[in-house]
Parts: structure tokens; C-alpha cells; sequence
């Protein structure tokens, strides 16, 4: 017997906000209708739902989370709503609510910058209540912007005195040599995405400013040997280009007042064959260190275009069928 129909109708303030929610052609509210089971029909400034109770509470749940994150300021992307679809799907709106609630900082042309999934969000509350965090996982998960963005934070609030970003320049080995340019020309290349993150969220003229005062310093690894970095925040970026003693060797640069970031993805890994990186190695030493929190992001984190879990996914279901295929051979043997 077919279940009874129900029909709720959602309105919203204007024309702008309809657009807002429902994107350019209307593209989430097919993303909506295809995923709640459900039908939307959006009129003036409301939108009716119709089919079960289910579905349509479902539907309206969803409406509700991105009209209010809509209404903080924020663009919506089609992440944003199969996220916020498939939690409330979940049951777990709450979580979603307080997630979209939370404003890490405001960039300079006024956009909040908040986490964008709950695994982002258990990121930055990772980095506020430990001195060390290990952030692992793909690329897209916002790894790198969110350390920046809680290191700007805490320069204006004044819990740190300055920003310390480094990233290894593992291409380039020992030899910069051969490349253009004096020594900052040389390395800029490879600190290019820090300088991305932190041009975003501070704008250039007040990065500047900083870099010419100190508050903030760019650097690659190297320059971190022989130092003890008190009062700082510290991000060690493309950490899994690290070797393990070279890890071992920034974690000891950390000083009083301070907090350290190190992030990378164990999958790119640009190190020599058989050499071992210092990123997967410190988490497994450290797994128990008070103090230190390590967090691990999958592919339902990446919050860049929908195909780039889908490659994620795509290749870890290839390296997996590698590997045992790897193992069945050396077993026949």
C-alpha cells in the first residue's frame, strides 16, 4: 500500500536568498530533489515539498542548514548541500548545525572561513586543545588553509607572537643551485602554497607587513635546524616529504607559548624509493604522547570538486587490489 503524502511549504526572505539555496539553474535543488526522494517546487520565495513524511522532514531539515549557512555570509557549493544531505540523513544535524555555527576567522575581503565537515571540524578543535597536531589525508581537505587560518587567529588574538611556515623542498634535494635567482627565489616555488593560503585570509599588503617585521616567516626545513621556536605558531606543511629524522628534528625546535601544526598526505609521497617518511613514522611514535593529536581525514573530507573523491577512491581501491594481488604472488611463490 502506498505510503500517505505529505506537502510542507518553506518560505524564504527573497529572490536572492531563493537563488542563494538553490544555486544557478537551479542545480541544488535537482542535487535536493535527487537525494531526499522527495519532490521540490520552488515558487516567489517558496519552496513546497511533497512525498512522505520522511522525506519531506528530511527536506526541510536540509533547507533549513543551508538557508542558515547561507545567511552567515557563505556561498553554498554543491559539497555543501550532498554534505549536509547526507548528514541529516545521519541523524547528525546537530553536529552539522554547531559545524557551520563555528567561524575560524574572517579574511580580509570579509569571508568566514569554517569547516566545511565534520572531520574538519574535529581538525581545528584537534589543533585548540593540543599543543602538537598531526593532520593526515588527501589532498582538498583543507589541511593546510585550516592551520593557517587558526595560525592567523591566534597572531590577532595575540596568543603567539608570530607564524612559522616551512615545508620541506624535497625536488630540489640539496641542489637549489642550478635554479634562477637568489636563495628566496629559489625556494619560493615550493612555499608557494603557504603564501596562497596566508595572501587569502590576511590580504597582501598586511601579509607584507608582517613578513617585514617578523611576525610572520616563510622558510624551508632546513632553516629550522639548531633553533627553538618560543611563542609561535608553527606549521609544517607536505610533512610526508619528511624523513624521519628530519621530523624528529622540527618537533624538537618546539618552544614555550607555542603550537605546532604538521600536515601531509602519506599517499604522495616524493621521497626516494625505500626511504622512510617522517610523517606516518611520528604518528605511530607519538600515538600515545599527551599533549599531541593526530588526525586522520578520508575522502568524504575533501571539499574541492566532487571528482577529486572520486579519484581518492578510485586509487586507493587500485593500490589495495595491488597490494594483494602482491601477496597472493609472493605466497605462490
Amino acid at each position: 500500500m502506498p505510503r500517505e503524502q505529505v506537502e510542507t511549504r518553506f518560505e524564504v526572505r527573497d529572490q536572492q536568498e531563493m537563488l542563494g539555496i538553490l544555486g544557478k539553474n537551479d542545480e541544488f535543488l535537482r542535487i535536493m530533489q535527487a537525494g531526499v526522494s522527495c519532490v521540490l517546487v520552488a515558487r516567489g520565495n517558496v519552496i513546497s515539498a511533497t512525498g512522505t513524511e520522511e522525506t519531506v522532514n528530511m527536506a526541510t531539515q536540509v533547507i533549513e542548514e543551508l538557508l542558515f549557512l547561507y545567511r552567515q555570509g557563505l556561498p553554498l557549493t554543491t559539497h555543501d548541500v550532498r554534505y549536509s544531505m547526507r548528514m541529516v540523513a545521519e541523524g547528525r544535524q546537530a553536529s552539522l548545525h554547531r559545524m557551520f555555527a563555528e567561524t575560524v576567522v574572517v579574511t580580509n575581503r570579509g569571508r568566514q572561513v569554517k569547516a566545511k565537515t565534520l572531520g574538519q571540524w574535529n581538525y581545528l578543535e584537534t589543533i585548540k586543545h593540543n599543543v602538537i597536531t598531526i593532520g593526515i589525508g588527501p589532498a582538498g581537505t583543507g589541511k593546510t588553509y585550516l592551520a593557517v587560518a587558526m595560525a592567523v587567529k591566534a597572531l590577532k588574538t595575540k596568543e603567539v607572537e608570530r607564524i612559522i611556515l616551512t615545508r620541506p623542498a624535497v625536488e630540489a634535494g640539496e641542489k637549489l643551485g642550478f635554479l634562477p635567482g637568489d636563495l628566496q627565489d629559489k625556494v619560493d616555488p615550493y612555499l608557494r602554497p603557504l603564501y596562497d593560503a596566508l595572501y587569502d585570509i590576511m590580504g597582501m599588503e598586511t601579509f607584507q607587513k608582517h613578513l617585514a617585521k617578523g611576525a610572520i616567516e616563510v622558510a624551508p626545513l632546513a632553516y629550522m635546524r639548531g633553533r627553538t621556536l618560543n611563542d609561535s605558531f608553527i606549521i609544517l606543511d607536505e610533512a610526508q616529504n619528511t624523513s624521519p629524522e628530519q621530523m624528529k628534528m622540527v618537533l624538537t625546535r618546539f618552544g614555550f607559548g607555542s603550537k605546532m601544526v604538521i600536515t601531509g598526505d602519506a599517499t604522495q609521497v616524493d621521497l626516494p624509493f625505500g626511504k622512510k617518511s617522517g610523517l606516518g613514522h611520528a604518528a605511530l611514535v607519538l600515538k600515545e604522547t599527551e599533549g599531541i593529536g593526530i588526525m586522520r581525514f578520508s575522502e568524504t573530507d575533501v571539499v574541492r570538486h566532487e571528482i577529486v573523491g572520486a579519484i581518492i577512491r578510485a586509487y586507493e581501491k587500485y593500490e589495495t587490489a595491488n597490494k594483494k594481488n602482491t601477496f597472493l604472488q609472493e605466497e605462490e611463490k
